[in-house]
């Protein structure tokens, strides 16, 4: 008696979906990166000589407050680069010297870019064996900032450092004569540096609705 034939079963491997994009290497990241950095660059090749800011020839005492307002006016307008260095120092300088708070500043910042901006939609935020859908990581992002800047020393630091350098900059242009700088060719070229976290949004936006990781998140 012959045995009954035996069908062949052949065995289906799971077709594995490609890899997704670390945040990274997500093409909404690298041109945010490329275009802030560009942009900065920008920038900086516009500021004024150090040597010009600090020109003691050029200091006088303002005649009024109206007078010292339209001197503060006129040297921002002219030294607007400068100044923002100035006040970017400050707050480096500030969260340099307090560690804790500058960790928690990097922090919040790199939860922000890798858990939400640029985190790819195939990859789910998974904590402890919870899969958190992206209103939840959204909402989880919104209250720990407030926790930071509220909460902590983080705000105080921030604000306070903030109001030194505003400080500096008032200070100086109130008492620096501006009657020898040229003002009428000052506005396009230092529009372009203060509007460059703009322009970088803008082109992580564009970038991001053209990749259709990001875009099914959008």
């Amino acid at each position: 008696m012959s045995s009954p034939a035996t069908l062949p079963i052949s065995s289906q491997q799971p077709i594995s979906s490609a890899p997704s994009q670390p945040p990274l290497a997500t093409p909404a990241f690298r041109s945010f990166i490329n275009r802030l950095s560009s942009s900065i660059r920008q920038g900086f090749s516009q500021r004024r000589p150090w040597t010009e800011l600090v020109d003691r020839t050029s200091f006088s005492r303002p005649d009024s407050l109206t007078d010292a307002a339209s001197r503060v006016r006129k040297n921002f307008s002219y030294f607007r680069v400068n100044y923002i260095s100035l006040i970017a120092l400050v707050l480096a300088l500030s969260l340099i010297s307090h560690p804790f708070s500058l960790l928690l500043v990097l922090c919040l910042l790199g939860a922000w870019l890798f858990l939400y901006l640029f985190r790819p939609s195939d990859q789910p935020f998974i904590l402890l064996g919870r899969t958190f859908s992206d209103r939840e990581v959204l909402g989880i992002l919104v209250v720990s900032t407030v926790v930071v800047i509220f909460l902590t020393s983080v705000g105080s630091l921030l604000i306070s450092a903030l109001m030194v350098g505003l400080a500096i900059v008032c200070a100086h242009g109130a008492f620096r004569y501006p009657e020898d700088l040229f003002l009428d060719d000052q506005e396009p070229a230092n529009a372009g540096f203060l509007s460059f976290l703009g322009g970088a949004a803008s082109s992580a936006a564009v970038a991001a609705a053209s990749a259709p990781a990001i875009a099914a998140r959008v």
